[in-house]
């Protein structure tokens, strides 16, 4: 660590920006695929990240400060979110938690394509605050939580106002209970370019039992029931995609859709355009029909679809 950084005052003034879709996906592993069974706490995060910064300044932790922190996502407009009070109320407590961390949110309206929720222009809008914020408030460190490659230009920007940028990055594959893997990557670009690289998953899953700053990390939470294999009865070989049914019901980290003659299982990693604790029985969806392991019909590529809404 060197000690006579350039640019850095007594005090580091740390800018967070979170990529709120990343950071879902990120939280959703770890809440449901990983032995941990809890979400990430955006305090115990903060906490991370002022005592990484303190060790790569050689700072003390107390004179590493959050000064600013904004969190970027889309979601569904108001007309759009008015019938699912599931969806509103779980949005409102992940806002108070935001906000009681010092977290200012920034939200666009999910747009539509072929009937199918998609979010549009969110890393285009944290990449025009982030530099600019950076420019006039001049942080010490900008902390990036991201993993798509099209942030690269904002960090080659910032290290040129002569920002730090420190990058938290996740990878990390999982089978679920049905058998479908799926992997996250955050891009091998995105972290050359950023002075700070932290590999979290590498962070987290190398840390003593007794590491406390790591152990923050997650938000303490009951034990999640886990699939039962017992209670899901298959379909038989049916194939098929872009298939319209609607959810029938919500379970722990899965749920099941609509099919006759037995609804078919689907994993939350599945959902591909949606939070899936946000998804409540009878939302209309969009899905392909795959296999597991054992050869049983399970749905993947589960879309959350438009309801046409009489006004």
């Amino acid at each position: 660590m060197n000690s006579n950084v350039q640019g850095i005052s007594d005090t580091a003034r740390i800018g967070v920006f979170y990529d709120g879709n990343f950071f879902l996906h990120v939280s959703n592993f770890y809440n449901y695929a990983h032995e941990r069974r809890a979400r990430i706490s955006v305090q115990g995060l903060h906490d991370f990240i002022r005592d990484r910064v303190s060790k790569e300044l050689n700072l003390p932790m107390p004179l590493c400060q959050i000064v600013d922190a904004h969190y970027f996502r889309g979601r569904l407009n108001a007309q759009e979110a008015r019938s699912k009070d599931k969806l509103l109320y779980h949005e409102r407590v992940f806002d108070d938690i935001l906000m009681s961390s010092g977290v200012t949110t920034h939200y666009l309206p999910l747009k539509t394509g072929n009937r199918v929720w998609q979010e549009k222009g969110i890393d285009v809008w944290l990449a025009l605050e982030a530099f600019e914020m950076s420019f006039y408030k001049r942080f010490s460190v900008l902390v990036l939580i991201a993993g798509d490659g099209d942030y690269v230009p904002l960090i080659r920007k910032l290290n040129t106002i002569g920002t730090r940028v420190m990058v938290l990055g996740w990878d990390f594959s999982a089978t679920n209970e049905s058998g479908y893997e799926f992997n996250t990557r955050t891009s091998h670009d995105l972290l050359e370019e950023a002075v700070y690289p932290v590999n979290m998953d590498e962070v987290i899953d190398g840390a003593e039992d007794d590491n406390a700053i790591v152990n923050a990390l997650f938000v303490p939470s009951r034990n999640s029931a886990r699939y039962n294999a017992d209670d899901y009865e298959p379909d038989g070989n049916e194939s098929g995609e872009n298939i319209e049914s609607r959810v029938q019901n919500i379970k722990d980290g899965y749920g099941f859709i609509h099919r006759r003659p037995n609804n078919i299982f689907f994993h939350y990693s599945a959902v591909s355009n949606a939070e899936f604790s946000h998804l409540t029985v009878g939302d209309p969806v969009r899905y392909d029909i795959s296999q597991n392991e054992r050869g049983e019909d399970v749905a993947v590529n589960v879309v959350l679809m438009v309801e046409e809404v009489e006004v």
